[in-house]
């Protein structure tokens, strides 16, 4: 009788061990399943031209160029636009070309959340800048600043949309936000923000 009662317990016992293991091991899973899907978590890249130059200085602008009025106007908007834009802590990281434009453009939203800026001293070298930003911030939100022709280049390496509308010289309101996804396909979404692009009127119009 008594080696009866105990081998039930023994079993009981056994019983209670395995179940304790299946759920560490359910438990680990699902830990570990978690983890694995917020590191492969979707990059969020903004893409914009820097803010307004002055005059002339739009087609042919100099690195230490500064933004006139309405460019400065702009970068507070864009800081502005982007505060909250991902409701909790907003922009991770700014990424600028080596110009004062560019800096200048990016100052504003820094100041409003201390992201940190880092400067891009090879702007054409898009693949390396790509690829930091994956390497460094994925799963993040990250604004690139740089110049009108570049923009394509930087948003095509990211198998983003290749078929961007040519900027015009004076147009500074476009706001290109890509989504590259651990798995599937990267959009591209464009938004407009600020002071809105006027084309100049047509020669010999009535």
């Amino acid at each position: 009788m008594a080696e009866a009662a105990d081998y039930q317990r023994q079993r009981r016992r056994r019983r209670r061990q395995r179940r304790a293991v299946a759920v560490a091991g359910f438990l680990l899973l699902a830990i570990g399943l978690a983890w694995f899907f917020e590191s492969q978590a979707t990059t969020t890249v903004i893409v914009t031209r820097h803010a307004d130059l002055p005059g002339a200085a739009s087609a042919d602008p100099r690195p230490g160029t500064l933004l006139g009025p309405r460019g400065e106007q702009r970068a507070r908007e864009l800081a502005r636009v982007l505060a909250d834009v991902d409701v909790v802590a907003g922009v991770d990281a700014i990424f600028v070309t080596d110009s004062r434009r560019s800096r200048d453009t990016g100052a504003p939203l820094a100041a409003s959340n201390s992201a940190p800026v880092h400067t891009v001293q090879d702007p054409a070298d898009v693949e390396e800048l790509v690829q930091r930003i994956l390497r460094e911030y994925k799963g993040k939100i990250v604004l690139v600043v740089t110049d009108a022709e570049l923009m394509q280049p930087v948003i095509a390496e990211m198998q983003g949309s290749k078929k961007l509308p040519k900027v015009a010289p004076r147009e500074y309101d476009n706001l290109y936000i890509v989504s590259i996804p651990w798995f599937g396909k990267v959009k591209t979404l464009r938004l407009r923000y600020g002071a809105a692009f006027q084309p100049p009127a047509e020669s010999g119009a009535t």
